[in-house]
């Protein structure tokens, strides 16, 4: 394998050698237990002063590192991916652009500072989804921009209720004045941001829209960037949200969207949209575990999350270059014999997800089920979370089954193959990573392990409901071969509620624009087609035309003209006399 020093291999190594230093500080500060603030006042108004504050402890480092190692092997896939691409070093810059917004928005505890990198996030993601320029991707960067616009506004307006405290490093304030409703109001906008970031119920359509990206994108997008940034802002926000109202709501927010994206997966049949809801059902078991009040569980599964549905997306990348640029999953199958390499990375970052044993999913998904049996969940709560799961083993089983193990369905003009090394050498040190990293993590953030007691049944829960997955999996996927395809007329409606994640896309589209556009139609009509036409230009004219008629008529030469004249005014001269 060759490399020459392009502007990939250059941002790749580059990133490398970060990740491995905040790695290791990382470590260092973990294990002596020390944070680094640095603090720069660059503006001082009215005793409130503007400061560019930075915090370097171990949850800002782990993260860190993890982002920059994931980064560099989306750039060195995307080496080969965008190859034919005349635009690549653009591209590469404007990714480059997004993992600095995402870096700065890390090691901010300053609100000020983090909405530098959470604009800075919103718009670079923007410029990616309409990458490929076409209708359906200005249509889907429209829709990221402008439900991550409501997110922004509300982080503006916390910047406003901190000026009452005279700083914005808000990493000091959350649990000394936990009680004031600034803090109180702050917290609830904080939230609000974060649900419109992770696309948490009901901001949840632009999600799966921004696949329009391209794949390497979405590889970071929604593994390690944009959609964990609301999850990351809500790990700091936690002290004022604890013992809260808001604590209740985000459970039941993330209970939801956990449940409606496991559902919606398994109606989808669009490989990067199935991919992008199961990240969807990932930030719902994140932020479910935040609202349990397990923060540093729900890091943990951040951080390992990261690994494999990164290398799900580049594996999904590869196989949609393969079946000729189709991501129907229906147009896949039997690639386990043309792309054994790749299909074995798929299948361990898909086992990873469902929460294999001894995966890194496993030993972050595991623990929150068990943890979230210990305390106080109602059994609602506790039913979604267990019924979550079980979408989420069914989803990945049908994926693998249809598009990898069933008949080969792929058009004869398709070259298969996985022989590129420039893309399949970032997979298989993700796929390592999504081997041991669970089990590194757990050493590392759980240092001293936690009995956990549980009886029989409710130990046996997660296998159970896994293997009821596996099993309408296969249903799900087997349908039409038990002759019961006569099912789907019958549920039409149903199964299009589930799979249009119970119409979400066109409430946060149609719903909204309905009843402008209706007005714009009624008045544009009634306007300019209308009233304003013929008292208007048009009215003119006929007005203009009619009397020119007239005129012309007079202006014959005609002798019937002359006498109908000549009687006119003999008829008023004699009037007048």
């Amino acid at each position: 394998m060759v490399f020459s020093f392009s502007i990939c291999f250059v941002s790749m190594m580059f990133l490398l050698f970060f990740s491995l230093g905040s790695l290791l500080l990382g470590v260092y500060s973990l294990v002596v237990d020390y944070s680094l603030f640095l603090d720069w006042e660059f503006l001082s108004l009215n005793g409130s002063s503007v400061v560019m504050t930075f915090v370097l402890d171990w949850v800002s480092l782990f993260f860190l590192s993890f982002v920059m190692l994931i980064s560099s092997m989306v750039i060195m896939y995307s080496d080969s991916y965008m190859h034919g691409d005349y635009n690549i070093n653009r591209f590469i810059l404007v990714v480059l652009l997004f993992v600095a917004s995402m870096l700065f928005l890390i090691v901010s505890p300053n609100i000020i500072s983090v909405l530098l990198g959470w604009d800075g996030l919103g718009l670079v993601s923007y410029c990616l989804v309409i990458y490929y320029q076409n209708v359906r991707s200005y249509n889907a960067g429209m829709l990221t921009a402008l439900s991550n616009r409501i997110g922004d506004v509300a982080i503006l307006l916390g910047i406003g209720f901190f000026s009452c405290f005279g700083g914005f490093n808000f990493i000091f304030y959350l649990a000394l004045f936990k009680e004031d409703w600034v803090v109180f109001v702050v917290t609830m906008l904080a939230v609000l941001a974060a649900m419109t970031k992770s696309a948490q119920i009901p901001f949840s359509a632009w999600l799966p829209a921004a696949m329009a990206a391209p794949t390497p994108v979405s590889a970071l997008v929604h593994s390690s960037t944009l959609v964990t940034a609301g999850v990351y802002l809500l790990i700091r926000f936690f002290p004022s949200i604890e013992g809260t109202l808001i604590q209740v709501f985000l459970l039941f927010v993330a209970s939801f969207t956990m449940f409606m994206s496991g559902l919606g997966a398994n109606f989808e049949t669009d490989l990067k949209k199935i991919i992008a809801l199961s990240t969807l059902s990932q930030l719902g078991v994140m932020l479910l575990s935040l609202s349990m009040g397990f923060v540093y569980v729900c890091y943990f599964h951040l951080l390992a999350h990261a690994f494999f549905k990164s290398l799900l997306f580049l594996c999904a990348g590869v196989i949609i270059h393969n079946v000729s640029d189709f991501q129907d999953v229906r147009s896949m199958g039997g690639l386990s014999f043309n792309m054994p390499l790749v299909l074995s990375c798929f299948n361990v970052s898909n086992l990873a997800l469902c929460g294999m044993p001894f995966l890194a999913g496993f030993y972050s998904k595991d623990l929150i089920i068990e943890l979230c049996s210990l305390s106080t969940m109602n059994y609602f709560m506790f039913f979604i979370l267990m019924l979550s799961t079980g979408l989420t083993v069914s989803y990945s089983f049908r994926l693998a089954y249809i598009s990898m193990f069933g008949g080969f369905n792929v058009g004869t003009l398709s070259s298969i193959g996985d022989e590129d090394r420039v893309m399949t050498s970032p997979m298989l040190l993700l796929t390592a990573m999504s081997c041991v990293a669970g089990a590194l993590l757990s050493w590392f953030i759980f240092p001293v392990p936690s009995v956990i007691c549980l009886p029989l049944f409710m130990s046996m829960g997660a296998v159970i409901v896994s293997v009821i997955g596996v099993l309408a999996g296969l249903l799900l996927s087997m349908v039409r071969m038990f002759g019961v395809s006569s099912l789907y007329y019958y549920f039409n409606s149903v199964s299009w509620f589930f799979g249009s994640m119970w119409f979400m896309p066109f409430i946060s589209t149609r719903s909204v624009s309905v009843l402008p556009l209706g007005l714009g139609e009624h008045y544009y009509k009634m306007g300019d087609h209308g009233w304003s036409e013929l008292a208007g230009g048009q009215g003119l004219y006929y007005l203009s035309s009619y009397f020119s008629m007239i005129t012309q008529w007079f202006q014959d030469n005609s002798l019937s003209v002359y006498f109908y004249t000549f009687g006119f005014w003999l008829v008023i001269l004699l009037m007048a006399l």
